[in-house]
């Protein structure tokens, strides 16, 4: 078709302008929202820095929306056309990446999902079209004048116009811990060090993200840095281990707020720190949602081309809600909606997608698990197992659509693939059993603490990391803790109450019983014993009302994304 066959007024270059106006809009938007991550820093303002990450995603969203209006009287666009104008307006643009990633979603949301066609879409990446930095994404510092003159500049180029609470105290803290983590560095000689120029902001921190290197070798670096309750800055630790920073950066955490005007620059740097972790993770971590789609589908893209296994029925219990998939060589599931649920499970289509939602907006503490959300996802028929395909017919036809070569499902979600919880235990060793039911209390608490109660605390719901850390990852019954009445099992009033196997008392929706816990999540008469030695407080309904009340008084916890025996905070006694 012509160009203007469409409508009469519209032209392909005039909506290829529209979408590039609605790109540019929404990375003002983004990087004004970003840039006030560091005046909510100094000014402690702990709600704004969750609102902001809200409004943030909600951005693309929203501006995508806009541009979609100057279709509206556009019957058939003539996308090819509108994509080779597109191309011409963002080459040689700073995030070009990004800008091809909002014409694919304006194309998905116009064609409903329509399919991928590279003659209509960005499906390969184009890195050419990107105009490289003026400048290094980071700055270097050497030990011109000595190491502790070096440590203190990069820490003052950093000081968020607030104080230092003891900038000595400071340095010391993590030459020693340098010294005692990196043995391998045994003279200044041929050191440097690289800082990211922007810091990242994520809950109630900065962090200066780098590398170091001396002589051949190279380790990251992050150093975080927390206010004291009077505004003064401190450095909470050193952090000079790939897996202690991928930790940081881990999909079960929020996304940062770092001020960067070349996004893949930063990428690519962050994935020279942390080689294991995918782009899309990379581009996630630092709020590019939409565009960590894109890439984890052409990463996807990829993997089916340089494999040849069959995707499987994800191992452990399956689910009342969801049926889970993976492909063995990938460290991905896949998660569909099943057509009908259990009995015992009084939620809608419509609920679950909402507390998905949910999980996306709000802080995930470091423990719940990131989803990409995906309409019309296609897969190669014949890498889909007997099995699989058949249990996907059963209990979810209505979100299938089997044509001889490929197979759509309608509405999915991928997350990170991870031992369930019971499975790990039932074969780990006994330190490792102890570890996990300490992280599996610890992941509850700290979802408590961030207002989340996850409803179902099966062993079943939660997984585990290649860190060890326990995730939880199964949505459908999750609710704000606000939400939530913990109740104590009144006493029985009469021999009849007390005998009787149903209870004698009145249950609201609403209502948990946190004694009841201790009944139901352990089989094993020893498992229930050590975790109730650790984690006792969560039998209790005190102890989660507590919770409640703190949430209520605006109390945001700290949520550190590594150790606690890492903290210098053991050098501050007055912090």
């Amino acid at each position: 078709m012509s160009e203007t066959s469409a409508t009469d007024t519209v032209t392909s270059d005039q909506l290829a302008h529209d979408i590039l106006l609605g790109f540019a809009n929404y990375r003002a938007e983004f990087a004004a929202i970003t840039a006030m991550a560091q005046t909510h820093f100094e000014n402690a303002d702990w709600p704004e820095v969750q609102a902001g990450g809200a409004d943030r995603l909600a951005a693309h969203q929203q501006h995508m929306a806009t541009v979609l209006n100057s279709f509206k009287d556009v019957e058939e666009p003539n996308w090819p056309e509108i994509k080779a104008a597109y191309v011409a307006l963002i080459d040689n643009s700073e995030d070009a990446e990004l800008a091809e990633t909002f014409l694919n979603s304006v194309h998905r949301e116009f064609t409903d999902d329509g399919l991928v066609d590279p003659e209509q879409m960005f499906l390969n990446r184009s890195s050419a079209r990107m105009v490289p930095p003026t400048e290094p994404i980071y700055r270097t510092y050497l030990p011109m004048d000595g190491v502790v003159p070096m440590v203190k500049e990069i820490l003052s180029n950093y000081s968020f116009g607030l104080a230092w609470h003891n900038l000595d105290a400071d340095v010391g803290n993590i030459l020693r811990s340098l010294a005692e983590a990196r043995k391998e560095i045994t003279t200044a000689e041929d050191l440097c060090v690289d800082i990211v120029r922007c810091p990242f902001f994520r809950n109630k921190g900065a962090y200066l993200v780098g590398r170091i290197t001396a002589r051949e070798h190279s380790w990251p670096l992050a150093l975080p840095i927390l206010r004291t309750q009077d505004g003064r800055l401190y450095v909470d630790t050193l952090i000079c281990d790939e897996d202690e920073l991928s930790v940081m950066f881990s999909f079960t955490r929020s996304y940062f707020m770092v001020d960067v005007k070349h996004p893949s620059a930063l990428v690519g740097f962050l994935q020279e720190l942390l080689p294991n972790k995918k782009r899309s993770e990379l581009y996630a971590s630092i709020g590019l949602h939409k565009h960590g789609k894109t890439e984890f589908y052409r990463g996807f893209l990829d993997h089916l081309d340089v494999s040849d296994d069959e995707f499987i029925i994800a191992p452990g219990i399956k689910g009342m809600v969801m049926a889970v998939f993976t492909l063995p060589s990938y460290e991905t599931v896949f998660k569909v909606i099943k057509d009908r649920f259990a009995p015992q499970k009084n939620i809608s289509h419509a609920e679950v997608k909402a507390k998905y939602h949910v999980v996306k907006t709000h802080d995930r503490a470091g423990r719940m698990a990131d989803t990409q959300e995906f309409e019309n996802f296609r897969f190669p028929k014949d890498r889909f197992s007997k099995g699989l395909l058949d249990e996907l017919l059963e209990v979810c036809p209505s979100a299938l659509q089997v044509l001889p070569d490929t197979v759509i499902i309608k509405h999915l979600y991928t997350e990170r693939r991870m031992t369930p919880l019971n499975m790990y235990i039932a074969d780990c060793s006994d330190d490792d059993l102890v570890n996990a039911l300490d992280e599996y209390g610890n992941a509850i608490q700290q979802l408590a603490a961030a207002n989340i109660f996850p409803g179902d605390l099966l062993l079943k719901n939660f997984g585990v990391t290649r860190h060890g850390r326990v995730v939880f990852y199964d949505y459908d019954e999750i609710s704000y803790m606000t939400d939530m009445s913990f109740r104590a099992i009144p006493e029985p009033r009469t021999p009849e109450e007390e005998m009787s196997s149903e209870p004698w008392y009145s249950i609201g929706a609403n209502d948990v019983f946190p004694e009841e816990f201790r009944k139901f999540l352990f089989g094993r008469r020893h498992i229930k014993e050590i975790f109730s030695k650790m984690h006792g407080n969560l039998f209790d309904p005190t102890f989660w009302q507590g919770i409640q009340r703190d949430i209520q008084d605006g109390i945001f916890p700290d949520l550190f994304p590594y150790r606690r025996k890492k903290r210098f905070i053991r050098q501050h006694p007055e912090l």
